[in-house]
Order: structure tokens, then sequence, then C-alpha cells
């Protein structure tokens, strides 16, 4: 049995810097102004509230803890762990025990999580799911108290989806969760493997495993020693990325290739009708291809129509294997990342390849591109606004309909002298702002350089010059707003911008914003998001996992939410 502590009157919001942390980041301001002069750093400042994260749970998900510990506007100690969230809390995703606040306005903390630091967090449309240090999986929303999914797997990963969640182990094994709470207890392992496809509570290799799941095993073996280290899942596809840069899909349902995200459309599943290891083809056709006439005027469809009925295909079961996308084989990727409805390829070379849904020009293959879907890799160029100067993708992050590539810019490479800068391109639908180039615009092909945040510098006391300010983590939410993490000497400022309907940007209210804009605590200052030794990590369950383990606070935009968690090392 698990308990958490009451979440009714959990709510409170404080500043991420004590007043002795704030003094000497003015000092270390003022001291670096002169040199820091010669790179500008503009940002708009969003007035709301932050806070610091993280504590934890005892021993039963009845939330009946003492009220005094949630009096008070200021966290318990320093070394407290604080998790904050704000955004939709239609579903109780945030606050499981608040059913009142259909929304919440500004960073607040999450009792029920002090002092748990997480290996990674999810924030669906009806719940959220997390990893705890030990690497179990979690569950709550819709009304369901958290819940535990899976045990005993060592996960490092969680991808979210409609009908499951894929969890990713650090032995590189991919396992899919059903979304609900497990039905079996601890109480009642079986210590055997269930006869169907799905494994129930039991024992793996002389561990103990509790959960409903069943993996995800690559139909291509895999090299000696080479595993899987990442997965991405879209709406209705999911990606994975071995250790040796190969890359695979997944087909989650009959939508896995309908905009051709899949990379390819042939595959078979096993026949679960019958005892037999037969295999049945399958032939996900994409709809431009099924019925390239879906657009076109009612006279053209009627001839088309008959045709179209005969390819109609029946219902996908669950697939059980994972696929190489043949296009990408042979060619090293370094990163794999899905969009709603799309997929890119990151290269080792620092190239980016994407396919899939275009409508928006979310694939960033320009403007003439008027394509609804790519059904085959193309190459995304993200050197036209800078020739003359040698350009490199660092990172890809995309949700929803919306793009980002991180890139880098070096010119007078030849010289001593070179300059690098960094800058931050968006594609895609920018109807909620969230292309941040302070325009509002429904489609966007040509990656375009958001404000703010592009071509900063500052000063390096190592090199006696000026060094590009860097990302340090992006995060896009499927329903439109991007949560930021720009690392500078002077801390890791939190920025946000994007759609704001349901406060998911934090600042207090539903107005979106067209610029990447910082994050403003009660007191005025810099929402910094920190780094540290904490003096004990608790698990899900209340119960201390290690103490003195280094940690850092990592912002999540989910749907129409958001959160700010402390993040373990794995």
């Amino acid at each position: 049995m698990f308990r958490l502590r009451p979440l009714r009157s959990a709510r409170r919001s404080f500043s991420t810097y004590s007043k002795s942390e704030r003094t000497q980041s003015r000092q270390r301001l003022a001291a670096t102004s002169a040199v820091v002069a010669a790179s500008v750093i503009v940002y708009s400042g969003l007035k709301h509230a932050t806070i610091q994260n993280d504590s934890l749970p005892s021993s039963s998900f009845n939330p009946e803890y003492s009220s005094e510990k949630s009096k008070g506007s200021r966290p318990n100690s320093d070394d407290t762990l604080n998790t904050l969230v704000w955004g939709s809390n239609s579903s109780q995703k945030l606050l499981p025990s608040d059913s009142q606040s259909e929304s919440i306005r500004s960073p607040t903390i999450a009792k029920w999580l002090d002092n748990v630091a997480l290996r990674d967090l999810v924030l669906h449309k009806k719940y959220a799911a997390c990893v705890d240090a030990r690497g179990d999986v979690y569950q709550w929303g819709q009304g369901v108290e958290p819940s535990l999914l899976l045990k005993g797997q060592n996960i490092v990963q969680l991808q979210s989806t409609d009908a499951k969640i894929y969890a990713l182990s650090s032995s590189g094994r991919i396992y899919a969760l059903e979304t609900g709470p497990t039905q079996q207890s601890s109480e009642q392992v079986s210590h055997t493997r269930s006869n169907s496809s799905w494994w129930a509570t039991g024992w793996i290799w002389g561990r103990e495993v509790i959960g409903a799941f069943q993996e995800i095993v690559p139909r291509t073996q895999l090299s000696w020693g080479e595993k899987f280290i990442s997965i991405s899942a879209g709406n209705d596809h999911l990606l994975g990325l071995t250790s040796a840069g190969r890359a695979f899909a997944h087909p989650i349902n009959n939508d896995a290739n309908a905009y051709g995200q899949l990379g390819f459309r042939k595959f078979d599943v096993p026949d679960t009708s019958s005892q037999s290891k037969e295999r049945i083809p399958v032939e996900l056709v994409p709809k431009s291809i099924a019925d390239p006439y879906a657009k076109a005027s009612p006279f053209k469809r009627g001839i088309f129509e008959s045709t179209a009925e005969q390819t109609t295909a029946a219902p996908l079961q669950f697939c059980p294997d994972i696929f190489e996308i043949p296009s990408l084989q042979g060619i090293k990727i370094s990163q794999l990342i899905a969009g709603g409805r799309s997929s890119f390829a990151l290269t080792s070379t620092g190239r980016v390849l994407g396919w899939g849904a275009n409508e928006y020009g979310q694939i960033g293959l320009g403007d003439n591109v008027t394509l609804n879907t790519i059904t085959v890799p193309t190459e995304v160029i993200l050197w036209r606004m800078a020739q003359g100067a040698q350009t490199k993708c660092l990172n890809v992050s995309a949700g929803g309909d919306l793009t980002c590539f991180t890139v880098e810019r070096t010119t007078q490479a030849d010289t001593p002298r070179s300059s690098r800068t960094i800058e931050l391109l968006l594609s895609g639908n920018g109807q909620y702002g969230s292309l941040g180039n302070n325009l509002y615009t429904n489609a966007q092909g040509s990656p375009i350089r958001a404000r703010n945040i592009s071509n900063l510098t500052e000063y390096d006391d190592e090199t006696k010059g000026l060094r590009p300010i860097t990302p340090d983590s992006i995060s896009v939410s499927p329903t439109g707003h991007v949560l930021l993490t720009l690392n500078s000497n002077l801390g890791r400022d939190l920025l946000a911008w994007g759609r704001n309907y349901d406060s998911e940007l934090g600042n207090g209210k539903r107005s979106g914003l067209a610029v990447p804009t910082t994050l403003i605590d009660s007191d005025g200052e810099r929402f910094l998001l920190r780094r540290k030794k904490a003096k004990e990590v608790l698990d899900f369950q209340g119960i201390i996992w290690k103490r003195g383990v280094e940690v850092e606070q990592k912002a999540v935009a989910g749907y129409n939410s958001s959160a700010v968690f402390w993040k373990v090392s794995t």
C-alpha cells in the first residue's frame, strides 16, 4: 500500500533562489556587465511566480496527511526538492486530488511529490506518468490515484500515446504498457508469464517484475552489444534509435503511416488467431497514395471512390515488433525524433532528414514545397539564410505540428578568429505564436529564426573571447507551446512562448506569446533552473533511494500543461 499526503491545500508558489543566492547573482552580473555588453540578451518578462522542486509520498495512495505541511509560501528548507506544475488540471493529471481547479495559472508546488527526483515525466491529454529514481513506472489522472504500472525493469525513458505508454529500459529493451492501473498487486505475484502476449506479474531472470506489459522486439537482429538508446512517440507511431545509429519505427495503430511517417509501408505481424508461428502481411498505405483525390472536386472523387473502397485496410492488431527503416540503412543517425504525424532523423554529420505530414510546413522543406505528405526521408535545408557560413544542426525537437532546429553556424572557419553562433529555427503551425518570431502564422515551410534566443553570445574567461549562448533543453508541447532552457554564465533561464489557453505558459494569463519570454518569479527575479547535490532522494513510495545525488531541474511541456521536476541522472 502507498500513502500520499493531502493535495487539497498543497498549492503554493515561491522564488527558486534564496535572498543570499540572488545577492551573489547580482554581484556576478555587475562584475561581468561591462564585458557582456558586447553580447545583447533581450528577454521579456512574464509576470509570474516560480517555484522549486520535489518531495514525496509515503505509503498509501489515499491522500491523507496533515495540512500543516502546506501552510506558507516558502519551502521548508533549501534542501527540499519541489516539483512545479501549471496549466490544465481538468483530468487531475497535475494535482490528482484537486478536482476543483480546471487550470493552474501559475507554477504551483505539487506537494505530494516533495523530495522525489524522477528519471522522466510525461503529461498526456488525460493522464500523466513518470519514472521514479528506482526506475519504476507510475501513472495517474482521469480521477485515478497514482498507480504502479511497472516495477523491476529499470526504466530510463517514457513516451506517451492515447492507448499505451512506451518505456525504455537501461538495458535497451522497449516495453508497451496499457494506460491504466495494474490490476495485480505485489501480493498477487504469480511468478509466471501469462499465456497471452501480454506478460503479467512475475519473475524475469531472478528479478521481481510487477505489471502488465509486452516487449517490443526488433524484427531485424541487432549486432552484438547494440541496444536501443532512445525512443520518441508521435500520435500513432514510435521511433527507436540504437547505439549503432540505426533507425527503427513501430506502428501503433492503423494511422501509423497515414502520412508516410513510418518510412515504410509493408511489414508483417504475428497471427494471434492460431497457435502457429505464421505471420500476416500488412500494408499501411499513406492517404495521399490511397486516396489522391481526397481534396478534389466531387466529380473526380466519384470516379475514384469505387477503387478506394477496395483498398480499405482491416484494423491493425497490436504489433509486437519494431522495424528498421529501409531508406536509412547505412546512414549513421545521432537523433531520431517523432512529431505528431512526422519524423526526423539527425545524422552524425549534422544534417536533418524529415518525412511525414507537411500540411503546415512542419518538415521545413521550404515554402515552395506544398505537398501535404512526404513519404520518403528528405533533407531539410537549413543554410538558406546563412550563405557563406558552415551550418550544422545540433538538435531537433518536435511536438504536434511544430518543429525546432538548433543550428550552429561558423564563419571564417579557416582562420583562428572564426566566429560561431547558435540559432533556433522553427517551422510548422504558428497560429498560437509558437514560431517565436512575433507573428501568428498558420503555416511556415521555411525554418525561421526565433527572436530573443538566436545569435546570443557571452564572454568566456578561458578563451578571453566571446562564445555562443546555447539552449540547454527544448520541450515542445503537442498542443502548441514551447519551454526552453537557455544556458549562460549567469544561470539557466526558463523561457516560454506559444499557446496559453489553459495558462500553460505559467504567467498568470491566458493570452499566448509570440516571442520567447523569460519566466519571472514572485520577487521579480528570473526563473532559473538549478543543479545541485540533493541531501536525499526519495522514490515514489516515500522510501529513501540514495543520499548525496546530483540532480537538476528540467522543464516539460505536455498537453495543455507544463511542469518542472528534479531529474536524477541515470
